[in-house]
């Protein structure tokens, strides 16, 4: 995940997606990560997941594709930290995705991350 503000870049970080995250989500429990241009909605410091920053996902597109098929798009993606049943995995959690779609960072840098975002910022998620 890369971080920019105003064209130029902050800082870089490895992290961790969804268990299946080829190609984009479409249902609700396809162990996907989404693809595409959201904002980050919400912010909750008190996550299971440590912190977490939501993400605007479903969109309209990904909704309209979901009716067209019949499908629950699902929702609450969000870019999170490491819970405390596991964060000592810390060093070690970004060598594979382990989401159910949601963007893993260790809770050090979601501190870092958190406290330069803000609701509406918009992101691009590119698997």
């Amino acid at each position: 995940m890369i971080l920019w503000s105003h064209d130029k870049k902050i800082k870089s970080y490895k992290v961790a997606i969804g268990i299946r995250s080829v190609g984009p989500k479409r249902y609700k429990g396809d162990l996907r990560t989404p693809e595409g241009c959201y904002v980050i909605e919400s912010k909750n410091p008190h996550s299971m997941w440590y912190k977490n920053l939501g993400i605007s996902y479903p969109d309209e597109s990904d909704r309209k594709y979901a009716r067209l098929h019949k499908f629950n798009p699902g929702g609450q993606v969000k870019i999170h930290g490491l819970s405390k049943r596991i964060s000592w995995l810390e060093k070690l959690h970004s060598r594979r995705n382990w989401t159910a779609g949601c963007i893993a960072v260790s809770n050090s840098e979601l501190d870092e991350i958190y406290a330069n975002v803000r609701i509406g910022t918009p992101i691009e998620i590119k698997p």
